[in-house]
């Protein structure tokens, strides 16, 4: 559904451009809705339908943009098509595609529950993949768009006890990076954001809020936010918040490949 725009908001702020948010009810996804409500109008979708409600209308309280609603679940293949045929019917256009959602899972592969690998796959691959393709032609169009893909530092290396996850983020950096070339000089920027350790409800739900890697300390996710979308105002490639973080994905280009899945596994492990 439509949240509508509160009446006397609309008569200066009615010419925005219109970002579509993936996984903005919670965490990174929230912040950056928080965010862009200064300068864009918004598309927000994810599972919790009254959750997004709810922030669509303390956004359109506080910026007077315009709002609006698509719950989907893409963990399903159909997802990024239905979202995008909403938006056609609706008569809205996708300046800026913020693929956020994503989630991952804790364990050994050869014990670990196929359908939610394959759930994680279609979402933080598939679904990522799918919906940079639907919003591309509509920006190459009209030479202007930007596209911000949230990956991981997690993408930068192999991960044991999370194999999957690891590489699903790789997946997404390599991706944003071959795309941003093809794409260089189109008026059409990719950025992609890849936060470590943050603290939102991923750890909870990947039943890793007691690996030694939460327990080392977090960023917060509004810190994670501010970093992503500068950086795609500014169309820079690939950005990588906090300090920590860069010396971590840096360190691991030249390292051999055997250690660092050593050293990811034990800052996997649960802290004694």
């Amino acid at each position: 559904m439509v949240i509508p725009a509160y009446a006397g908001s609309l008569n200066t702020k009615n010419n925005r451009e219109t970002a579509l948010i993936t996984g903005a009810s919670t965490g990174i996804g929230l912040e950056l809705a928080r965010l862009m409500a200064r300068d864009f109008d918004l598309i927000l979708t994810a599972r919790n339908q009254s959750r997004l409600e709810q922030i669509a209308r303390e956004l359109q309280e506080q910026h007077g943009n315009l709002v609006h609603v698509i719950p989907a679940d893409l963990t399903r293949t159909e997802a990024p098509s239905k979202i995008f045929a909403d938006i056609g019917w609706r008569g809205l256009r996708v300046d800026a595609l913020v693929n956020n959602a994503g989630f991952g899972a804790y364990g050994e592969f050869a014990k670990s529950d196929v359908q939610t690998e394959l759930e994680m796959i279609q979402l933080n691959v598939t679904a990522v993949t799918h919906l940079t393709k639907l919003a591309l032609p509509w920006m190459l169009e009209r030479k202007r768009g930007r596209i911000l893909n949230v990956a991981s530092t997690a993408g930068f290396l192999p991960g044991p006890l999370m194999a999957v996850y690891y590489a699903t983020k790789g997946y997404v950096i390599s991706f944003s990076e071959a795309i941003a070339n093809e794409l260089a000089g189109s008026g059409v920027t990719v950025t992609c954001l890849c936060p470590g350790a943050t603290d939102t409800e991923f750890a909870k739900r990947a039943d890793m809020l007691e690996s030694r890697l939460f327990k080392m300390g977090t960023m917060r996710p509004e810190e994670v936010a501010s970093a992503g979308y500068e950086a795609m105002l500014r169309g820079k490639t690939l950005v990588i918040p906090g300090v920590k973080n860069w010396l971590m994905a840096e360190s691991v280009r030249l390292a051999p490949r055997k250690m660092v899945a050593a050293i990811a596994r034990t800052v996997q492990e649960r802290a004694e």
